[in-house]
């Protein structure tokens, strides 16, 4: 994160990886619903960003705005 300039204040908020523990399978649903929760806890939030790895070399991205 320093390398990339990133703040730790708004970067992963809540730890990842194992440290959130979710059911297999529900990556996605576990990662978007914490980021919703997270940007109603904060007001002047306007964008949120949900990545996941898929495996294989692949990822997912998704940017939400809040409206």
């Amino acid at each position: 994160m320093e390398m990339l300039g990133l703040d730790p204040a708004i970067t992963n908020v809540n730890g990842g990886a194992i440290a959130l523990g979710h059911p297999l399978g529900c990556s996605g649903a576990r990662i978007l619903t914490t980021l919703i929760h997270e940007m109603q806890r904060r007001p002047a939030v306007r964008y949120g960003l949900a990545t996941m790895c898929v495996g294989v070399g692949q990822g997912a991205a998704l940017i939400v705005e809040a409206v």
